[in-house]
């Protein structure tokens, strides 16, 4: 069992950074991924980032190069760092933790134990 715990989103310009943070607490060993998928209003959860457990990185096209996940092990924190935002990257961003390896890592279906979601506003 994994416990995930969110913090850090809020209401920022366009331009402006944020950091999100998410903690995890329990089980984590073996291949497994912890990231990020976002949703906004009246639309699906798309998948932001995502770290493996070798450290390999992935992000979405939309925020590749603007966002940047980082992990710290020994605080078993994954962190979202998110600059140059839009109004476009408004929505709720959850932490999301894949405990057994797919390959399929923007896959929403795969991810098995999920935050409780943190919102991110970008104003124009």
């Amino acid at each position: 069992q994994v416990h995930l715990v969110e913090s850090g989103g809020g209401l920022v310009q366009t331009g402006g950074s944020l950091r999100l943070s998410c903690a995890a607490s329990g089980r984590m060993s073996g291949n497994y991924l912890m990231g990020w998928f976002r949703q906004a209003p009246g639309t699906e959860r798309e998948f932001v980032a995502t770290t493996r457990w070798d450290d390999n990185r992935y992000y979405a096209q939309s925020v590749d190069g603007r966002f940047t996940i980082s992990r710290d092990s020994a605080k078993n924190t994954v962190y979202l760092q998110m600059d140059s935002l839009t109004p476009e990257d408004t929505a709720v961003y959850y932490c999301a933790f894949d405990s057994a390896y797919s390959g399929r890592v923007g896959d929403s279906t795969t991810y098995d134990y999920w935050g409780q979601g943190t919102q991110v506003t970008v104003s124009p």
